[in-house]
């Protein structure tokens, strides 16, 4: 059955250039990948077809011999194209490339790393993510706090190595124990993972019952975090091999912690800053006073309101927001205040404010921003009369 051109593969023209074959590469990868679909051999095989053709197309010495004469450019020297045998996109191929570019570090379940007797580790696990939600008292204090994660931990069996106990992993025929073959293919020699020891060097014989060869185990486990006080939501905490144990004794992944500073009731946060919104009775406003109003690490702070405050004014108190990440400093805190109008007067209460307004105190007791408005006002209907 005739091959099908790398080019059509990957859904490129021959004049793509290197960042279009990667983005399509990248986009049928994910596609393919045998992680999103289990058991399913098309998929599987599809995402071996586009490894190869990624393989061939981001090289530019191949891609020169591929345009040149075809799939006969790799056809010599053996059987089998660049990127064949096993799931060999999982390490050392174009997806390893891929995961890197868009995740970072050593690929997760993909990493590189050196293994027994010198092969290349493909094992190591896959880096996870948990998402905490934490309050903003707990933000501003810091605090630790045990978390239940689903994943995987080492057998305990076989510790770790995939072998039935008694038994160990043997050296690989294949490839000697080196994890990567080498072949002729064209005018290249092509190096390659181990399609029987996937680039682990080593072959199990009698696999663990109790972990089916893979060393590992599903497991719940639970976690002591640290969460340092200042923290803010997307702040992120790495447990180092706390993430998905490795295949057969590979190094385990991490696990990253993700934080959301929920809401709060009364105060808005704004980085170290922290926003009050805080009601005051006319009277006070009016004659002025104090009052004391709450902070974030649970305390009482007093503030003094001069005469004839107007709402909307804020009051700026040093130091009393939020604790800073890694620092011994806080940010501020801010209070607006909220004049209110009274409501139910009583009848002597009423009398008064009657009186307050035959006095002439809605004229002359004015504040600066009703003043002003009205000013304008006048000034705009005498401009309308001429």
């Amino acid at each position: 059955m005739a091959k099908q051109d790398y080019y059509e593969l990957l859904g490129v023209s021959k004049s793509a250039d290197a960042d279009e074959i990667k983005k399509a590469y990248r986009k049928l990868a994910m596609k393919y990948h045998p992680d999103r679909n289990p058991d399913d051999k098309t998929a599987e095989q599809k995402f071996k077809d586009v490894n190869e053709a990624y393989e061939v197309l981001k090289d530019e010495e191949k891609r020169a011999a591929y345009d040149r004469f075809g799939h006969a450019a790799f056809e010599q020297g053996g059987p089998g194209g660049p990127g064949r045998g096993g799931f060999e996109g999982f390490s050392g191929g174009g997806f390893a490339d891929i995961f890197e570019e868009m995740f970072g570090g050593g690929g997760g379940g993909f990493g590189g790393g050196r293994g027994r007797g010198g092969a290349e580790q493909t094992g190591r696990g896959s880096d996870h993510r948990f998402n905490l939600d934490i309050t903003l008292e707990e933000a501003f204090h810091g605090k630790n706090t045990e978390i239940r994660v689903p994943g995987s931990t080492q057998c305990d069996e076989c510790k770790g190595t995939g072998a039935t106990k008694g038994s160990a992993p043997v050296k690989c025929s294949t490839c000697g124990g080196a994890g990567r073959v080498r072949s002729q293919q064209g005018f290249f020699t092509v190096e390659r993972t181990c399609p029987s020891c996937h680039g682990q060097g080593q072959v199990i014989k009698d696999p663990c019952r109790k972990c089916s060869g893979t060393g590992r185990v599903s497991k719940e486990k639970t976690l002591n975090v640290n969460i340092p006080a200042g923290v803010e939501t997307g702040t992120r905490i790495r447990l180092s091999g706390e993430g998905e144990a490795g295949l057969r004794g590979a190094p385990a992944g991490d696990l990253y912690i993700f934080l959301n500073v929920r809401p709060h009731r009364i105060f808005q946060r704004d980085g170290a800053n922290i926003h009050v919104r805080v009601p005051v009775p006319m009277t006070t406003a009016a004659l002025g006073g104090s009052i004391e109003v709450p902070t974030v690490d649970g305390a009482r702070a007093r503030i003094t309101i001069p005469a004839g405050t107007q709402s909307g004014q804020q009051f700026r108190l040093r130091a009393k927001g939020m604790s800073m990440l890694r620092t011994n400093s806080r940010g501020d805190m801010f209070v607006e205040l909220s004049v209110e109008t009274p409501m139910n007067l009583t009848k002597k209460q009423k009398e008064l404010m009657e009186q307050f307004r035959t006095e002439g105190g809605d004229e002359n007791a004015h504040s600066p921003e009703s003043g002003g408005f009205f000013s304008k006002v006048k000034e705009l209907w005498e401009d309308l009369k001429d």
